[in-house]
């Protein structure tokens, strides 16, 4: 087990700080395929080498296993949650449903003032677009959340905040390639400038395909990773 090197933190620190870098740096091995999908290890050796007790490395697991990155088993242990690629798509095939329709609902309402938040981030000059990954995906999933967000429908926000919080493993894995940061930066403008215009038919088009080519991106990347990481 590969887990949390150089990760152990001061022995003064509260719990509830020990506690969420337990939970960090187990989910950055797993983000970084340095624990691979279906991986098992037990809280005793994430103790060992936190130097912590088992009491927040626990609290820690189970705050992953809510997000669904890991799982417990009573006789083996806690394992990192096999990639289940059909179960991918069905939640981006509900996640596309979700945006089409807030598009078309932000394309019939006044200009909510979200939109003016996200103009400000993604409707700017080639030189002025971040290129950090990590940067760039939470700002994407942002977006996202943000047209959701925009049309006023909780329910619709509930929904979609799970799906991204389920699919966020996998999709950060879109921001670890240049061209796709640039691709991201554009697509996001066309869709923006689709709905600031009200061609809600082309909104959705753009949209739909945007988040289509970042699902066989991913597919495709994560396939690549897993390979090198199994055999380096």
């Amino acid at each position: 087990m590969k887990l949390l090197q150089n990760e152990k933190p001061t022995p003064d620190a509260p719990r509830v700080n020990l506690t969420e870098r337990i939970y960090q740096a187990i989910k950055n091995e797993i983000f970084e395929f340095r624990l691979l999908p279906g991986e098992r290890f037990s809280e005793n050796e994430v103790a060992l080498r936190m130097d912590a007790s088992r009491t927040p490395v626990r609290e820690a697991l189970s705050r992953l296993q809510n997000e669904g990155f890991v799982e417990v088993s009573f006789r083996s242990g806690w394992q990192v949650m096999p990639f289940d690629f059909e179960k991918f798509e069905q939640l981006y095939d509900v996640r596309i449903v979700l945006e089409m329709a807030a598009v078309k609902r932000l394309c019939e309402m006044d200009s909510p003032a979200e939109l003016d938040d996200l103009k400000a981030v993604w409707l700017v000059e080639r030189e002025q677009r971040l290129s950090d990954g990590p940067t760039v995906c939470e700002l994407d999933e942002k977006f996202h959340k943000q047209l959701v967000a925009a049309t006023g429908n909780g329910e619709m926000a509930r929904i979609h905040h799970d799906i991204t919080e389920r699919l966020r493993i996998i999709r950060r894995i879109d921001f670890t390639q240049q061209p796709r940061i640039e691709a991201t930066y554009d697509e996001h403008a066309k869709i923006l400038r689709n709905i600031i215009k009200r061609r809600s038919d082309d909104a959705q088009l753009l949209l739909k395909s945007h988040i289509e080519a970042s699902k066989a991106e991913v597919r495709r990347i994560t396939l690549h990773m897993l390979y090198q990481a199994r055999h380096p």
